[in-house]
């Protein structure tokens, strides 16, 4: 359930980023696809950071676990598309 929150905030936190940063922005289907593998990676690296220690976002259905997937989602998201936009702007010139 968490890499689905984490997936989903990936995919919110990827178009708002596109839309903050219109200049690196890869269109809604970009932004999307680029914030659901940075919020998979995003959820995945948290989750191992964690590696047993509190457990907040490994599991329970409390809604820090839930809220600690959709954040960590949703910034992984962001990197991702913020990298892979100004990445594609550089190549463009």
């Amino acid at each position: 359930m968490e890499l689905l929150l984490g997936l989903m905030g990936g995919a919110i936190g990827g178009n708002v980023a596109g839309g903050v940063m219109k200049h690196a922005g890869l269109g809604f289907i970009g932004n999307s696809m680029a914030g659901i593998v940075g919020g998979g990676l995003g959820g995945q690296a948290l989750a191992m950071l964690d590696a047993g220690g509190a457990g907040s976002i490994a599991g329970g259905g409390d809604i820090g676990a839930i809220l600690g997937a959709v954040a960590s989602g949703g910034a992984g998201g962001a990197v991702l598309m913020i990298i892979l936009g100004l990445i594609r702007k550089m190549l463009v010139r």
